[in-house]
């Protein structure tokens, strides 16, 4: 599971609005609705906000596992 909570208090942070990023940074409405509703995203979208704010990965990004997931992978027996 992937959220991009971090992003938007690092946006905060640096004064950068979502509007900023789609109308002088080229980054597509569509990509900035999809993050927030913490669907995944191309590395390349991610590098490009990296590169725009300044900030590394940690800063816009946190992956916890799926608990689902690790429940399915978990060999039967254990």
């Amino acid at each position: 599971m992937v959220t991009y909570e971090r992003l938007w208090e690092t946006m905060k942070k640096k004064n950068i609005s979502q509007y900023h990023l789609i109308h002088y940074c080229n980054v597509s409405s569509s990509q900035i609705d999809r993050l927030k509703k913490n669907c995944y995203v191309s590395t390349h979208t991610i590098e490009k906000l990296c590169f725009i704010l300044q900030c590394n990965v940690e800063d816009i990004m946190t992956v916890y596992p799926d608990p689902e997931e690790e429940a399915s992978d978990s060999p039967s027996g254990i």
